[in-house]
Order: structure tokens, then C-alpha cells, then sequence
């Protein structure tokens, strides 16, 4: 399906990117949550080489013959990212900003499994996953909802400011779109078109928000890692969409 392979495409394209600007700079800005594996022993070579697998993967993804096999890569790549998130969890469990880390990353590790089980050789072994990663994205979506009610000030100071009516508009206007996407997939109501319009939404962040973030201060890294992140999680969106 043509579809499925345009989700694919940007899925994979969003990994090469992220691997690509986690390689060029080990700091908490790039890595932000995922700083924890940099202070581990030999933790930069860990670091690189999940950068390594990420862009692998992300460059095999798209083609019929290693989809399969990169899907498995990505998925044991953002599935040891998750669990890097676990400890800070553990450590500040009533702080919100860890949750929020983990649920962006496992977010990616529920697009593996929906091109894993869309191109799986058994029709049952896709019937078994494809809810997994639709329940798992729909609890990831739930998080971003929370996240901007958490952080709403911060989230409406990324609107750009010639967008009327206001920015905190915007602000709480993406932020009940995001509830009601969680609603939907969640219960698998609508769920495929909550989640194609969860797609355009979160790539209209990439284009809107970070891009011209992008352009004026380059310098920046944190600005390339939330954007390889938006581009990232909206591809999975896609592929999880496919598989509903």
C-alpha cells in the first residue's frame, strides 16, 4: 500500500536524522532524557552505537526486503531508550518531566512494532500486535496531552506569534486535540483517523514551530533534537495508522 510506504519513508527518514545529530553531539541538550546512558561506563560508545543502529535501521526501513529487519533494529533501539528513562522515574517519581521522556520514546518503539506486524509473515502474529502498538501510541498521546496542560506557558511560547488569535489559543487548542486523539485510539474509536490527523498536527509543529526556531538560532541543539523528535513521532503515527 502506497500509504504505508510514505509512512515508512518519513518514519525512517526522522531516525537517520535523530541518529545523525545524536552522533554529531553528546550533550544533555541532544540527548536530553537519554543523557543517563552517556554517564554509564563506556557509555559514549553505547551512545554511538545506538545512533549507528537508529540510522541503519532508518535507511533499511523503507525497502520491502529489510523492513522487517530494520523494524526490529528500531524497536531494540528505542525499547533500550525507554528504559533509560526508567531510572530518573524511579529517582523523582512525582515529577512529571521523566514520564513525559518516556512516553516520547516508547511513542517510537510503538511505530516499530506496527511496521514489524504489518509486514510480519502471519496475519495472526499482526492481529496480536497491531493493538499493542494502537494502545501503547494512544497511552504515549495521553502523556503529550498531560505534558502541555503541565507545561501550557512553555507550549504557547513556541506558537509563532503572526499565528492569530493568540498564542495560548493554539496552546490549548492542540492540547484538547491531543486529549481527544488519545480518546480515540485509546478505545479504537475513529482511531485511524485520529491518528492521520495526529500525523498533520505534528508535522505542522515540525514546519511551524521548529523549523523557524531552526533558523534563527542554529546554534541551538536542543532545537534539532525536538525536531528530529516531532518528525520522529509523527512517522510513527503514520505507521501505527497503517496498521489499525
Amino acid at each position: 500500500m502506497r500509504t504505508a510506504s510514505y509512512g515508512r519513508m518519513v518514519f525512517g527518514a526522522s531516525a537517520v536524522l535523530f541518529g545523525v545529530i545524536a552522533l554529531l553531539w553528546h550533550d544533555a541538550e541532544t540527548w536530553q532524557s537519554l543523557y543517563g546512558i552517556l554517564k554509564l561506563p563506556s557509555g559514549t560508545i553505547l551512545g554511538d552505537c545506538l545512533a549507528i543502529a537508529q540510522i541503519a535501521g532508518g535507511i533499511a526501513l523503507p525497502y520491502a526486503r529489510s523492513t522487517r529487519v530494520a523494524s526490529i533494529v528500531l524497536g531494540v533501539v528505542y525499547a533500550i531508550f525507554s528504559l533509560a528513562c526508567v531510572p530518573a522515574i524511579v529517582v523523582a517519581p512525582k515529577h512529571f518531566g521523566p514520564y513525559d521522556g518516556f512516553f516520547e520514546q516508547f511513542s517510537l518503539l510503538c511505530g516499530a512494532i506496527a511496521v514489524y506486524a504489518a509486514t510480519g509473515p502471519g496475519a495472526a502474529r499482526s492481529l496480536a500486535l497491531s493493538p499493542v502498538a494502537r494502545f501503547g501510541f494512544g497511552l504515549s498521546t495521553a502523556s503529550f496531552a498531560l505534558a502541555q496542560v503541565v507545561y501550557l506557558n512553555f507550549t504557547a511560547t513556541l506558537v509563532p506569534i503572526w499565528i492569530p488569535p493568540s498564542r495560548l489559543f493554539w496552546a490549548i487548542l492542540t492540547t484538547v486535540a491531543l486529549a481527544l486523539a488519545a480518546v480515540a485510539v485509546l478505545l479504537d474509536r475513529q482511531a485511524r483517523l485520529a491518528l492521520r490527523l495526529l500525523t498533520a498536527m505534528l508535522a505542522l509543529f515540525g514546519i511551524l514551530v521548529w523549523i523557524p526556531l531552526l533558523i534563527a538560532h542554529p546554534q541551538m541543539h536542543s532545537n534539532w533534537s525536538e525536531f528530529a523528535l516531532t518528525l520522529l513521532i509523527a512517522g510513527a503515527a503514520w505507521v501505527v495508522s497503517d496498521s489499525v
